[in-house]
């Protein structure tokens, strides 16, 4: 495992879940919210044109008839269930998780060590930058409605799988032009070594977040690893690259 250096960077690349946030979070509140809510959320905005347009795109990818809304609807449903980085599903959870997130039905988890690491790295003059499967809308929803209140201004931009897949290297050297930076003055941090992986791969430089809380991964796990491994975020102590 790499020594814990002080990266020197532009910019900081972030994960959600299992980075900033519980994955219980996501997986015990936000997808069953989404599973249940969908069926009934799809037939009463079908004919919306930000709804149309995904249910189209649905159809589209699952080959079926565009015209059969219960057909559409089991399709999210099974891609739900399998846990399937559909865009035009992630569009739609995010559009369900707004009305959730708008009524109180819940708020988002952060992890104790999140605000005050992204403060810091604020500070210390770095732009901060979302990189999540769920769609932009869902991150600025899940930001703007955090148990530490509306965080959206802390960020400087957000990516999803309209850049690509999180476990392709494309992926980051797509990210990168976005910035204009040389993938190096990237860092990004996540809890999924793959996706380090493919970042590294692009030449972005890594840190990998293994949480005990979590139990995905131990700290033992990252002794062969290529990225340097932090339990927390506040453990990064990053220095902005002029």
């Amino acid at each position: 495992m790499p020594k814990l250096a002080t990266p020197r960077i532009s910019a900081v690349l972030l994960d959600i879940e299992g980075t900033t946030s519980s994955i219980a979070f996501v997986h015990d509140v936000l997808f069953p919210y989404a599973r249940q809510a969908l069926p009934d959320f799809v037939r009463s905005h079908a004919q919306e044109p930000a709804v149309r347009a995904e249910l189209d795109a649905t159809a589209a990818e699952a080959h079926i008839d565009p015209h059969d809304l219960e057909a559409i609807i089991s399709t999210l449903i099974a891609w739900i269930d399998a846990d399937r980085k559909a865009t035009p599903l992630k569009s739609l959870q995010g559009m369900i998780w707004e009305d959730g997130y708008r009524s109180g039905a819940f708020r988002a988890h952060l992890y104790p060590d999140t605000l005050p690491a992204l403060n810091a790295w604020q500070e210390a003059g770095l732009p901060l930058y979302i990189y999540s499967s769920g769609s932009i809308h869902a991150q600025q929803l899940f930001f703007g409605h955090s148990e530490a209140g509306d965080l959206r201004l802390l960020f400087s931009g957000y990516f999803d799988t309209t850049s690509g897949g999180k476990r392709e290297a494309a992926s980051y050297h797509n990210i990168a032009r976005t910035l204009e930076l040389p993938p190096e003055r990237i860092l990004f941090l996540s809890d999924i070594p793959e996706e380090l992986d493919a970042a590294r791969a692009a030449g972005v430089q890594t840190l990998w977040v293994i949480r005990e809380v979590e139990g995905r991964y131990r700290l033992a796990a990252g002794a062969d690893s290529l990225h340097p491994v932090i339990a927390r975020l506040t453990d990064a102590k990053l220095e902005r690259l002029t």
